[in-house]
């Protein structure tokens, strides 16, 4: 049985707990990635909807999207990002930053090269896919 991995926002306002089962674990550069982190990309790891719960501060989500469909859940205090729902609310994409403890998987490629950030290189030697796949 894997054990479940702690994570939480920046301020500590929402916790939750996953699975140590991750079915993949991507590097996104899409625009919309890039603009709700901040970053040059996203790295997160999708998983079965029902394998994250939320542990600690449940009344302090803001969904970000549509709530009966695709959307992003943050911290309602500090704005932080900690997963997304995706494929027709079954699986969440959370991301790795959030995470307290180390999952048993590492992202595999990057996705939406396409659409990187001009000022960003990537420099591993993981895979490069201009959309998803």
């Amino acid at each position: 049985m894997n054990p479940l991995l702690a994570g939480r926002c920046l301020c500590g306002a929402v916790h939750y707990a996953v699975k140590d089962e991750f079915a993949y674990a991507l590097n996104c550069h899409c625009s919309n990635c890039r603009r709700a982190t901040g970053s040059a990309f996203k790295p997160f790891a999708g998983i079965e909807r029902d394998k994250l719960n939320i542990t600690e501060g449940q009344d302090n989500l803001l969904i970000v999207g549509d709530k009966n469909a695709a959307h992003d859940v943050h911290c309602n205090t500090c704005g932080s990002l900690m997963f997304s729902v995706v494929r027709e609310g079954e699986f969440v994409h959370v991301t790795l930053g959030t995470l307290e403890d180390t999952p048993s998987i590492r992202p595999t490629a990057h996705i939406f090269v396409a659409s990187k950030a001009a000022w960003y290189s990537i420099t591993d030697q993981l895979p490069q896919h201009d959309e998803f796949g």
